[in-house]
Order: structure tokens, then sequence, then C-alpha cells
């Protein structure tokens, strides 16, 4: 696949997520950040001044023996899900970016889902 062609698809899936999603205080956006060895997840609050309330990456977990990179996933989404119970926030709207939303990306959603969010 030429490399333009995949960009262009990742931008414009990007730009159709975004429409639909915005968050606010009642509600804020739980934004993932996938790299090619860590996953990054934040809380914010307000989209225009892009504050952030808290932010988890799989650099802070401990790593255990042949830990994959799923569960170091599903982990971050727990740790995220505890960091917004904690500041009593229960509800949460899932931005995946333009990331498809499978593997790691998914494993980070069902994390935060365990942890006690709601989507």
């Amino acid at each position: 696949m030429d490399i333009k062609i995949k960009h262009e698809k990742r931008f414009r899936r990007h730009k159709c997520v975004r429409a639909k999603i915005s968050g606010t205080s009642a509600r804020p956006r739980l934004c993932v950040f996938r790299s090619a060895k860590h996953i990054y997840a934040q809380l914010i609050v307000d989209n225009e001044k892009g504050k952030t309330l808290s932010m988890v990456s799989s650099q802070e977990l401990k790593k255990e023996k042949k830990q994959g990179k799923i569960t170091i996933a599903k982990e971050v989404g727990k740790l995220i899900a505890e960091k917004a119970l904690e500041k009593k926030i229960k509800k949460v709207v899932f931005d995946r970016g333009w990331y498809k939303y499978h593997g790691r990306v998914k494993a980070v959603a069902e994390g935060a889902r365990e942890g006690g969010l709601k989507f």
C-alpha cells in the first residue's frame, strides 16, 4: 500500500472520530496514543484549551517477565480508570484517535471499563 494513501486514510479516520467526540467537564475525553513500544492514555477536560486532568503511560508500569503489549495496555486502562475515580469521574468519552478499535487500543478501553469507567 502506498504510504501517501495510508496517511490519507488515517487522517480521514481521525477527522471523522474527532467530529463526533468532544470532552466536557462532566464527561472528559479519554484519549489514547500508541507508539511502537509504549501506549499512553490521558483525560482531557476542555477541547479548546486541551487541559489534561491526568495521564498514564506504559512506562510507569513495572514490567514483569514476558508481558505482552496487550496485557500492558489493559493495565494502562485500569490505571487511568483508577485515577479518574479518584477525581470522582465515572463517565468518559473514548477517543481512539486515528487508530482502529482493535489490539492495544481495544485493550485500553476494556481495562478502563474493568476499572469502573463508563463510556
